[in-house]
């Protein structure tokens, strides 16, 4: 059996759409003035220990037999040899396990993207933009200031927007949590040193990659790809696996 992604049965009307948005935020300020921890929540990783093993077990068991029967990664592994000193630290299996890692990611990346169409659609980010007057807890309005999209529980709810101070604030308390992104606490000291955006980073990712389509000036261009740059070095990722993990987050 193949996969199939989850879709809502219910299809919204662009008025629902919007009305359910707006009382979805209505919620949030009242959360945030309430109890702002649940701007943040976040289960235990823990809770899942038996899913994530599995899902372990089931890599490894995947790259021992894609190194021994023909295939794409077989035949990936045999085009792109080691060189001779590397060839005997680096087996085969390891190899397809690392791939077969890389791919998890892309995919995950993309599943969790998109979750925030289950109920809106593929307009969430923009209508949730465009209904955004000021930051739902700081009350700042979005006219002037970089407004960015958090979410609050990763259940399947849309995000909230924050201003960029509001969201390094929220951040900044999430990485001395348990559940440490690996990706984001390399990041993160380089975007609040430098005051920079995602959106920055995200601009930068697909100027180097010659993808963006944009009107800033060559001074945020050039600002946003030194970002990048400095991003991709410090989490040892490829700009186009940037741009995979802030759209898998959210957050530009």
């Amino acid at each position: 059996m193949n996969y199939v992604r989850p879709k809502s049965e219910i299809k919204l009307t662009p008025a629902e759409k919007r009305d359910l948005l707006q009382g979805y935020f209505e919620h949030y300020r009242k959360v945030a003035a309430d109890n702002p921890n649940l701007l943040n929540s976040k289960i235990k990783r823990q809770a899942f220990d038996r899913l994530l093993d599995q899902i372990g077990l089931l890599i490894l068991e995947f790259a021992e037999n894609a190194v021994h029967r023909d295939g794409m990664v077989r035949d990936f592994i045999v085009l792109n040899a080691l060189p001779h000193d590397m060839d005997r630290l680096l087996p085969e299996n390891y190899r397809a396990y690392c791939l077969a890692l890389n791919a998890l990611k892309q995919w995950v990346s993309a599943e969790q993207a998109a979750t925030d169409r289950y109920i809106f659609g593929s307009a969430c980010g923009k209508l949730t933009r465009e209904l955004a007057n000021d930051c739902l807890v700081s009350g700042v309005e979005s006219k002037g200031c970089v407004i960015e999209l958090h979410h609050p529980v990763r259940d399947g709810r849309p995000p909230i927007p924050l201003s960029k101070e509001t969201h390094d604030e929220i951040e900044h308390q999430s990485s001395a949590s348990n559940e440490v992104d690996e990706v984001m606490a390399a990041i993160y000291p380089i975007k609040r040193a430098a005051n920079r955006s995602w959106v920055m980073l995200k601009l930068g990712c697909q100027l180097h990659l010659g993808i963006a389509d944009t009107t800033r000036s060559r001074s945020v261009q050039s600002s946003s790809k030194s970002f990048a740059k400095k991003a991709s070095e410090a989490a040892n990722i490829s700009y186009r696996e940037l741009v995979a993990w802030i759209d898998g987050n959210h957050l530009a």
